[in-house]
């Protein structure tokens, strides 16, 4: 239920527009059009199923944080929204020597800040290096709310110390000696040794630019005040209800026609957590597109022979492609239950992936029968990991081994899942009926809010649990450092932010980080797939499947292309005045 307030923000963003036309005065959802075919206006309206925990660039651990914020920040660098390449950013150019060790970044010399309170006159003032070397230095300390250190950590020149000495009270005045100013606009960054993905990881939110003057007056409470360079501020924040966004109007980009960027007057963010009313809201044109169909409507929506829509969603735009995106349930392997592998193997023969693909999912989804890492990259044959079958018999007999014939004595287990959807509850009560007739054993679920759900994880409060992982960026590297024993933080209480399992496997390790270091992709890939091979004939966790990316957009959204990702950017994004838009935006 949405609150009166939230009603009145409806009212007020339905009816008035940030862009206006010359007499001060703009029809509702009015479009402008621009150079090259393109148009101004309009609010975007998006729905995620949960609510974000965390805006603060550091600490987001969530694809909805990453969405909502990467439309207010920016870093170094991004990633291309059709391909997934490497694209300028805030740095304009950047130069790579010293044997892939050093990047030294050229700065944009036309990029603000948004207009905010933290700033001296409440306008937002001119980036320089300083800024960067401000987040890079909180970047390299470790924190309980920096989940980007794991990424950087032993990679940044000086970051590992820098970050001991900080904690120690003896902050050394030079910051992180691995980022160096080299003038206003020029800042180096110095890695230990090559790592082939260093600049996919500036591309992630860790990697957002913010100013100093933000966190100084926000502290803590940038998990919701968020004050980036990006092409949308935020206008208004309504915890659990909605985030508007609106167009930036100093925002440095534009487009090859000349134009200035973004298009859209603004976004707007609901958290609908039914994906049924997801889909009532798109055909009213309260949204403009969904992810994922609701799957208990999926033979009324799409013809699964012909992959097209059916009857009145034949008027939608259908995108559908393999994700880099993995499904699965996890186990505490430090536990007093699943730190036998026996039990880890078990579980994994017990479930049929078919059947749950075939029959829940309804087709939108490819079974896990191999390894962690999805068949979405070119290159990797995820097909040579040799994963699990549905083997019953086997499942029985492995938990006779471990001291349970036929599930005598095994304690009843809570499967944690988190809220979002009905998709996580409808695969969860399908392998409860299944680990319980296949095994004999009593699984109760126990379903939570996301941020308590991740929370119960990283601090490993929970044995059994529903997990997922989009990829940050486009690198099996990505999934398998999950697995990689540097993240185990050193006590349990400790929060584990990547490799929540807590899996350790010394040859997993050296084959992983030998790979980390070679630049070659073939010979690389070579050994992600060896080590990857240990983690899964260890059950590290219980792979599921692969998810396929469906969307239905309404049919007058452009430049909005589909991603194996699920990477989102609305800088480019525009409405067309189509007969389909006078109907649904200007009724």
């Amino acid at each position: 239920m949405y609150g009166f307030g939230f009603l009145v923000l409806l009212l007020f963003f339905g009816c008035k527009s940030d862009s206006s036309s010359k007499n001060g005065q703009k029809k509702r959802g009015e479009l402008t059009q621009a150079a090259g075919g393109k148009y101004y206006g309009g609010i975007f309206n998006v729905n995620e199923t949960e609510y974000f925990r965390s805006l603060y660039p550091l600490n987001i651990g969530e694809v909805g944080g990453h969405r909502i914020s990467n439309q207010i920040y920016e870093g170094l660098i991004s990633l291309n929204q059709k391909t997934l390449e490497i694209v300028p950013a805030l740095a304009e150019r950047w130069d790579i020597t010293d044997g892939a060790t050093t990047f030294t970044f050229h700065l944009r010399k036309d990029v603000y800040f948004h207009d905010d309170p933290c700033f001296p006159d409440g306008k937002g003032r001119l980036l320089t290096s300083k800024d960067v070397k401000y987040v890079f230095d909180k970047l390299c300390v470790e924190a309980v709310d920096n989940k980007g250190f794991y990424f950087i950590k032993g990679r940044i020149k000086g970051a590992t110390e820098y970050s001991k000495a900080v904690k120690a009270g003896k902050k050394p005045a030079g910051g992180v000696p691995g980022v160096q100013i080299i003038d206003e606009h020029t800042i180096k960054i110095e890695l230990e040794k090559p790592f082939s993905s260093f600049l996919h990881i500036l591309a992630m939110p860790f990697g957002f630019i913010f100013p100093p003057e933000a966190h100084e007056k926000y502290d803590k409470d940038m998990r919701i005040e968020a004050v980036g360079t990006g092409p949308f501020y935020i206008k208004t924040l309504r915890e659990n209800e909605a985030v508007v966004l609106l167009r930036n109007q100093k925002y440095w980009g534009k487009d090859d026609a000349g134009n200035q960027l973004p298009y859209l007057d603004g976004l707007r963010w609901s958290f609908i957590g039914d994906q049924k009313t997801e889909l009532l809201q798109l055909k009213k044109g309260k949204l403009d597109f969904i992810y994922r169909l609701p799957l208990e409507m999926a033979d009324e929506i799409l013809d699964s022979r012909t992959n097209k829509l059916k009857g009145e969603y034949a008027d939608y735009v259908f995108q559908e492609e393999p994700e880099m995106s993995f499904q699965y349930y996890g186990f505490k392997n430090m536990g007093e239950i699943f730190n036998d592998k026996r039990l880890r193997q078990a579980f994994n023969y017990a479930i049929d992936r078919k059947k749950i693909v075939d029959f829940t999912l309804k087709g939108a989804g490819i079974p896990g029968f191999h390894g962690f890492v999805p068949p979405a990259f070119a290159g990797y044959d995820y097909t040579k990991i040799k994963g699990y079958d549905f083997q019953p018999n086997k499942a029985k007999q492995l938990m006779s081994e471990a001291g349970y014939p036929n599930g005598k004595g095994f304690p009843t287990l809570t499967l944690q899942i988190n809220s979002g959807g009905t998709r996580n509850e409808q695969v969860a009560e399908a392998i409860q009926k299944m680990l319980s007739n296949n095994l004999n054993i009593k699984i109760n679920i126990a379903k939570m809010p996301f941020a308590q759900h991740l929370e119960n994880i990283e601090t490993s409060k929970a044995e059994f649990w529903r997990a997922g992982w989009i990829a940050d960026y486009p690198d099996p590297e990505n999934f398998l450092t999950l697995y990689w024993g540097n993240h185990i933080p050193e006590t349990l209480e400790e929060n584990a932010y990547l490799n929540t399992p807590r899996f350790k496997n010394a040859k997993y390790d050296e084959i992983f980080e030998k790979a980390l270091a070679t630049i070659d992709e073939k010979e690389r890939y070579a050994l992600y797939q060896q080590a990857e091979q240990i983690a899964v004939d260890e059950a590290a966790v219980m792979p599921i499947f692969y998810d396929k990316a469906q969307r239905l957009l309404q049919s007058y959204v452009r430049n909005y292309p589909q991603n194996p990702m699920e990477y989102r950017n609305f800088r480019e994004v525009y409405f067309e005045p189509t007969e389909a838009y006078q109907k649904l935006k200007l009724k």
